[in-house]
């Protein structure tokens, strides 16, 4: 059995004002990228890690790839403008069979841990399809949006809600096919366990982590640097 790594980083990034996009900056001296290309690397499961960048970015990344160490493990492909594009081209590379296992992770979420992963791969063994989610915090409104602003027409209780993180990971026969019929029916999802959820396939949770924070905004690079550096003490 094979286990393949995605990591869509064809992203512009627009909610986070920079000269570059956000997968590019530095996160205590290293490209976001690489952190988030390092943690996968560092799992003996992982067969081999794709990242998929827009076609202007290729040869920086490939140099990256290169400088860091990653050339064995590590393959770039061309993305495309949505995140679902860059995944199913990374998906038509891979050399892999129905029964192999995909990981998908977000490129900016550059603190997912090896624990996390393994434990992503071990539910996909058992159920087919597993993404990490945090249980919800704060209280769930469900809202109407009017030319006013939103008025709230449910409280949903919080032990119904978990909020989706990466890595997402299914059997490579079962995301081939879901990607297939949304291309069909010109469908785009919210994220990977979008498209099997619409295909009728159960996808279970793996508890997940405050620390695995997506970089969003310029606050959370702040945050992943205080992160980063408590985990290295």
């Amino acid at each position: 059995m094979q286990v393949f790594a995605i990591l869509p980083a064809a992203g512009l990034g627009t909610r986070m004002a920079g000269p570059q996009p956000k997968q590019f900056l530095s996160l205590a001296g290293v490209p976001i990228l690489i952190h988030s290309l390092r943690a996968f690397a560092a799992v003996e499961r992982v067969t081999a890690i794709y990242v998929a960048v827009r076609k202007p970015e290729m040869e920086r990344v490939e140099a990256q790839v290169a400088e860091y160490g990653f050339s064995g493990r590590a393959r770039v492909v061309e993305g495309g403008e949505k995140r679902q594009e860059s995944v199913a081209n990374a998906l038509a590379s891979l050399p892999a069979g129905a029964d192999d296992i995909v990981l998908v992770h977000d490129a900016v979420r550059p603190l997912i841990d090896a624990a996390t992963i393994e434990r992503t791969i071990d539910a996909v063994l058992e159920h087919g399809a597993a993404i990490v989610g945090l249980p919800a915090v704060d209280t769930i409104k469900q809202v109407e949006r009017t030319a006013h602003g939103a008025v709230i027409t449910a409280t949903i209780p919080r032990e119904f809600i978990v909020q989706a993180q990466t890595p997402q990971g299914f059997r490579y026969g079962l995301l081939r096919d879901a990607f297939a019929e949304a291309m069909a029916d010109g469908f785009v999802g919210t994220d990977e366990a979008s498209l099997l959820e619409r295909a009728g396939h159960a996808v279970h949770v793996v508890p997940g982590s405050q620390v695995n924070l997506k970089i969003t905004h310029a606050g959370d690079l702040a945050l992943a640097e205080f992160y980063l550096r408590q985990r290295e003490r």
